[in-house]
């Protein structure tokens, strides 16, 4: 009796165990395994960036759209200020006159898929990258090296694959996801990035993807204060160089 006991025991055990293990091969395969500290360390993912410098990166997403990307475009140059814009490959085969004047105005083009697709498989998530860079470079001559994945799902997979297809990975600042998406209302939108923005934060917008009107009437009050503040909006890949130059600085000063 005490033997068929501990048999028991035993088979649940190593029931448990089986659980486990399953639970963290799922975890390894589906999620952020190496975490944030890892790919900052490595340089495949950005975030933000440490700096005393009062210098921001205002990115956006999912356009670009025929009304808003061009009202946010005018706003931009009314502050002279420089945007990254993570654009849709098919939304830009429509509207490639915006990307174009993007291009052309200094701002950032980088690449946010080609249809928008929310998928864990990787395969066809790259097949739309390069394929969007393509697109991408038709219109401007150049081709993106920067790539946000679709609501910044990202994998240990697709990070090694971006990689390998000559991608950076950009996320955001995890305070500066302003959820315009969501049509919070345009006090949340500007309260959200004035209370809480830092030095080399990067800011989550949408350009597209739906009704941007209050993403358009926030940036109204969120762009002049900023401005007013001393602050300068720069690109993702300034932000990187500017992150370069201080980590080469700590260097040569400890040589």
């Amino acid at each position: 009796m005490q033997r068929k006991k501990w048999k028991r025991i035993a088979f649940i055990l190593f029931l448990v165990l089986l659980f486990i293990f399953a639970a963290m091969y799922v975890f390894n395969s589906l999620g952020e395994a190496k975490g944030r500290e890892y790919y900052e360390e490595t340089g495949q993912i950005i975030w933000d960036i440490k700096t005393d410098e009062k210098v921001v990166a205002l990115t956006f997403d999912d356009g670009p759209h025929p009304k808003y990307t061009s009202q946010i475009l005018d706003l931009l140059e009314q502050y002279e200020a420089k945007g990254t814009f993570f654009i849709v490959g098919q939304l830009a085969e429509k509207s490639p006159e915006l990307v174009l004047r993007m291009h052309e105005s200094g701002h950032e083009i980088a690449n946010h898929t080609y249809t928008h697709p929310f998928t864990k498989s990787v395969s066809p998530i790259m097949e739309e990258v390069n394929q969007t860079s393509d697109t991408i470079f038709s219109i401007t001559g150049v081709k993106p090296n920067l790539f946000r994945p679709v609501e910044g799902y990202y994998t240990d997979e697709l990070v090694k694959e971006s990689v390998k297809n000559g991608y950076k990975i950009v996320m955001w600042s995890w305070h500066q996801d302003t959820e315009d998406w969501k049509d919070p209302g345009v006090n949340k939108i500007v309260n959200t990035v004035l209370n809480g923005l830092g030095n080399g934060n990067v800011v989550l917008f949408h350009d597209g993807g739906g009704n941007r009107e209050q993403t358009v009437q926030a940036l109204e009050k969120i762009l002049p204060e900023l401005k007013k503040q001393g602050y300068r909006f720069i690109t993702i890949s300034q932000m990187i160089r500017l992150q370069n130059d201080a980590k080469q600085h700590i260097v040569e000063e400890g040589k």
